[in-house]
């Protein structure tokens, strides 16, 4: 049978709209309400079931035995219905009983059908019931059938509501509750280590659709229109706004949503759902419900992070239609929280209360993510990839994150907190501990001394340099000055930053890296059309190839930086060098610009160190040839792991696989380090590896004697380095690097513990 979704919909939601409407007792409604969809489907078999106490009850039918009402029970999971509403998703069988969920129930007498469907019925985003069609013949329902029975569902919620027939009380029926009360643990992905407890807060609240039936069709088309005029003012907006281009996404995010924010198919589909007789928000709603049961069948991960972006329009187009606009930080935190998210931009994250912002739990992330950066710097413990997050919490309920153990607790038992209580205040005691190390320098135990400096990118993380004791900034991101403007920094806002950082570290060294886009760093202000699609950012147009294309924004950069560092000595490092004249080409920029300031009057700085990143593998085979040019060298670990190994860090299968601490990456960073000692240039390493006390003891035991690494790991790293022997370290690299065994980290750990080197 071929039928129209939209004149079925409609037909059906008049006949129900009619039922509801009458006096009549609540069995009595849903006995009318499963014979018009039968009818109008022209299926043998309608059933309802809702969710009653935990369990699905099965409440009227058509086609089945009478005395199976109220009798037939499935546990969420159990059987066919129960899948449908333990996974909130859509099944459609030509014959049911060959799937291997089909459970039969022979009170029912359904053994006499063959095709099965079935859909969940929603309310306040969980399921509160299912609405099932069956028919004699094997067939498939026709994917119009499909839509018909989701619409009616949508609406069959509202209706049942207003009966009272959705138990309020139960775990499913509260707008702020998920889909369990009981405790639950969930796991994810270490990205910011720490640990935090407090009230669970949505970035985006949810928006409540109290009403899906239209009492005016074409008002509410006026107000779809209207809505997707605005949002498309605001991603057209976009351009010029951090909110997008920043945490990770880059260029073709912003293409993505541009596409579907003007897709006509998509504004069809809303309007066919209103045409059926819903309200903008219920149509909407109704296309995003579809949207979700298209990406649990889609396997391929591109595509479903396209249908992802779709997802986060309809959420926006939704909250506008709805009036509902606010974020939680524009709300406001009013307790000590953990905010909840798919994702965050770091000028995002950066207009949360940090006094109440306790830590942040993704659905989304990665190690590389701005995002991830910004909450290190901020002290923010951040847990990333747990999946279906919004399922398992509720607004405002209690949660206990530990991120090193890659473990969020939801609503924890006494005892759980009593717990996690105890390991918080071991966690504080041995942080207060390391703060006591603050003025005490890093020298090991047969007295030779290791430089420890901080990484930075905002000017408030200044502050680290007092709170830690660290010896100076080893690494100063400018680019974060760019990830959260709105617009381009003008020279003027650059040189008040650098400034401000100077000023505030006083006699303490700062090295600026030049700016870092381009790339997973894309800024949605500058035009990057000309390069193309990249199919690996990482690798593509950025960091110093960027800067030195775009030679406008390297010298107002470069002019900011000199007039900053009046009178002073100004450290400057270019990122990303892969070749000597790269790094020739960038000095050279500065120089020129030095020169233009000096014929101009200004007041310079009174000396310049030029240093360089090694991130690409191809610059340590000519460093004999960029040394002698460079003042100093910084290793960064994060771009080289991924670079010599070609495994993508920010990947899940890879983030793990792939170790610091294996005879490929200290015997590589040895080579450079001893190339780097022969020609007397001081050389660091600013990566993440030298933030983790082992595999900054092996950097140490290997030659290295500065470290640039966040805040947080000031403390156990200067701790480590002041219970460490150097020379004798030194021996055992050169003999384990000589013949590694299979386990090199395990052999480190364990002549560490033998000596007693701190690793806490």
């Amino acid at each position: 049978m071929t039928v129209s979704a939209t004149a079925s919909a409609r037909e059906i939601l008049t006949g129900l709209h009619d039922v509801m409407a009458s006096r009549a007792a609540a069995q009595a409604k849903l006995n009318s309400v499963v014979n018009i969809i039968g009818e109008a489907l022209n299926s043998e078999v309608c059933s309802v079931y809702l969710l009653r106490e935990g369990v699905l009850e099965l409440f009227a039918t058509r086609g089945l035995a009478q005395e199976a009402v109220h009798v037939t029970k499935l546990a969420l999971g159990e059987g066919l219905t129960g899948l449908i509403a333990r996974n909130v998703e859509t099944l459609n069988l030509d014959e049911a009983a060959t799937h291997p969920d089909f459970a039969y129930r022979p009170e029912t007498g359904e053994e006499a059908f063959h095709s099965f469907a079935g859909v969940p019925i929603i309310r306040k985003e969980r399921a509160v019931g299912v609405l099932t069609v069956q028919h004699a013949d094997p067939r498939r329902y026709e994917e119009v059938e499909i839509e018909a029975l989701q619409t009616v569902a949508m609406v069959l919620s509202e209706l049942i509501a207003n009966a009272d027939l959705i138990d309020e009380a139960g775990v499913q029926g509260s707008a702020s509750r998920p889909q369990s009360t009981a405790t639950a643990r969930v796991s994810g992905f270490k990205l910011v280590e720490g640990m935090a407890a407090g009230a669970a807060v949505f970035h985006q609240p949810r928006i409540t659709i109290e009403h899906t039936v239209a009492e005016d069709v074409e008002a509410e088309r006026h107000r779809v229109y209207a809505a997707f005029d605005k949002m498309r003012e605001q991603i057209d907006r976009m351009t010029s706004q951090a909110e997008f281009g920043v945490g990770g996404e880059h260029e073709e995010v912003l293409e993505t949503y541009k596409m579907f924010a003007y897709d006509e198919g998509w504004g069809r589909r809303i309007n066919e759902a209103i045409d059926s007789g819903l309200t903008a928000e219920a149509a909407i709603e109704r296309v995003q419900q579809r949207t979700r049961m298209r990406m649990r069948q889609i396997d391929d991960p591109l595509l479903r992070d396209r249908m992802h972006d779709l997802e986060d329009l309809s959420n926006r187009l939704l909250r506008i239609v709805s009036g509902q606009l606010g974020t939680a930080a524009q709300l406001g935190l009013r307790q000590d929280s953990i905010l909840i998210a798919r994702n965050l931009g770091p000028a995002e994250l950066l207009e949360y209360d940090r006094r109440r912002l306790k830590g942040v739990v993704l659905e989304e992330g990665s190690l590389t993510a701005h995002v991830t950066i910004v909450a290190r710097a901020m002290g923010v413990p951040v847990l990333g990839r747990v999946k279906d997050i919004r399922r398992l919490i509720a607004e405002g309920d209690r949660l206990l994150l530990d991120v090193g153990e890659e473990s969020l607790i939801i609503r924890p038992t006494p005892v759980m907190e009593e717990a996690f209580d105890a390991k918080l205040l071991v966690t504080q005691r041995r942080r207060a501990a390391f703060a006591a190390l603050k003025n005490e320098a890093p020298v090991t135990t047969d007295g030779q001394r290791v430089t420890v400096m901080v990484n930075a990118g905002l000017r408030d993380d200044v502050a680290a340099l007092d709170l830690t004791g660290a010896d100076g900034i080893g690494l100063f991101r400018t680019e974060f000055q760019f990830l959260v403007s709105a617009t381009l920094p003008q020279r003027e806002g650059q040189r008040r930053l650098y400034k401000d950082v100077l000023d505030a570290a006083g006699e303490r060294p700062v090295i600026f890296r030049t700016v870092d886009i381009g790339g997973d760093k894309a800024l949605p202000y500058l035009d990057h059309d000309e390069n193309g699609e990249e199919e690996n950012p990482a690798m593509g147009w950025r960091a110093l190839r960027l800067a030195l294309d775009r030679e406008g924004l390297m010298k107002v950069q470069a002019r900011a930086l000199l007039e900053a560092a009046a009178g002073r000595t100004l450290s400057v490092m270019f990122p990303m060098v892969s070749e000597p004249w790269e790094f020739d080409e960038a000095r050279a920029l500065f120089e020129r610009q030095r020169a233009w300031l000096e014929g101009r009057g200004h007041k310079l700085p009174l000396h310049i160190r030029y240093g360089a990143m090694l991130e690409v593998p191809a610059l340590a085979e000519v460093l004999d040839l960029l040394l002698p040019r460079l003042d100093f060298l910084s290793i960064g670990t994060n771009d080289l792991t991924q670079f010599l190994f070609a495994a993508d860090r920010a990947h899940p299968k890879l983030a793990v696989r792939y170790d610091w601490l294996s005879p490929s990456i200290l015997r590589f960073l040895r080579r450079v380090v001893d190339q780097a000692h022969a020609a007397d240039v001081p050389i660091a390493v600013c990566g993440e590896m030298g933030g983790r006390p082992l595999e900054a003891m092996a950097l140490i035991g290997i030659g290295i004697d500065r470290l640039s690494i966040t805040p947080a790991a000031v403390g156990p790293i200067k701790a480590m380095v002041r219970s460490l022997d150097r020379t004798a370290l030194g021996a055992t690299m050169v003999d384990l690097l000589a013949d590694p065994p299979a386990n090199l980290r395990g052999a480190l750990q364990k002549w560490a513990e033998d000596r007693g080197v701190e690793l806490a």
